[in-house]
């Protein structure tokens, strides 16, 4: 059985190198540290320095974007081989991947692409989550998607698609919020909706982020999942909303683009930690 994930109930964020330094010095600590593993599969080096230095003191999560869960194809077990060496280095509190696909016979893509929700594609993704769960010999979270097509063959909604994969693995799953609004805009849909089908009983970690507005040629709105900016307040508002559901749970704050100074992310995981503290009082009171 899948080792579950034990990250704090607290706000954490996706650690970039330049903040380091000021990360250390802050008297008022992040709950947890989070990093991509692709980031981290060279042998040594100052990368590894840092996060050894990081790991004394936080728990760690660990986040894929390279596995291509979502791809028809065989994983790339080479690929697979270094991300179980990364979790066995650092012992994560927890390891997590997209529901979604970025590679192409030999070539790995810059994006991480949606695939339809068939039965054809459950077997698929179910597969690669036990292939993974085995070779790491731990429970992994499989994070919803932003999208912004959808595909006309699909027999089930996200939200049951998520469920079944979960169903079928033992897999948990790490909600972003930011990417449910996102979809939600892109699509002409609820993004309520979407959380009230939502299997909240499976989530183990939150992701927030910022996203961008631009516009399609059609010149409608396409929001688009960048973060490189602050979480927007709709945004704040469906995970306040989410976090009242289910109490306190892991939340990263995730700013991969025109990362601002360490102050200004320390913020948005301050925003976090408050709602969070507020579910505490609510559901001790």
């Amino acid at each position: 059985m899948p080792v579950p994930v034990r990250l704090p109930a607290r706000a954490g964020i996706g650690f970039k190198p330049q903040h380091f330094d000021a990360i250390l010095a802050d008297d008022a600590p992040i709950g947890f540290v989070e990093i991509h593993a692709e980031n981290y599969m060279g042998a040594g080096g100052a990368p590894h320095a840092q996060l050894r230095r990081l790991g004394e003191r936080f728990e760690l999560s660990v986040h894929g974007v390279g596995l291509s869960i979502g791809s028809a194809r065989p994983l790339d077990r080479a690929h697979l081989a270094r991300v179980k060496a990364l979790c066995e280095r650092y012992r994560p509190a927890s390891f997590s991947e997209h529901l979604a696909w970025s590679t192409h016979g030999e070539s790995f893509l810059n994006d991480l692409l949606p695939l339809p929700y068939t039965t054809e594609t459950l077997g698929h993704v179910a597969a690669h989550v036990d292939e993974v769960q085995n070779a790491l010999g731990r429970q992994m979270l499989l994070e919803n998607p932003s999208t912004y097509v959808t595909f006309a063959e699909s027999t089930m909604a996200e939200t049951e698609f998520l469920a079944e994969v979960a169903a079928h693995t033992g897999c948990g799953l790490l909600l972003d919020v930011n990417n449910v609004f996102v979809s939600s805009r892109n699509h002409g849909t609820d993004p309520d909706a979407y959380l009230a089908t939502f299997p909240l009983d499976l989530v183990h970690q939150i992701h927030l982020g910022g996203h961008d507005v631009q516009a399609d040629d059609t010149g409608a709105p396409l929001l688009i999942d960048a973060h490189g900016s602050p979480v927007a307040d709709p945004v704040w508002a469906l995970y306040e909303c989410v976090i009242s559901r289910t109490g306190p749970l892991p939340t990263l704050i995730e700013w991969d683009n025109d990362v601002p100074d360490w102050p200004v992310l320390a913020a948005e995981a301050r925003a976090a930690d408050a709602i969070l503290h507020r579910a505490v009082r609510a559901r001790a009171a």
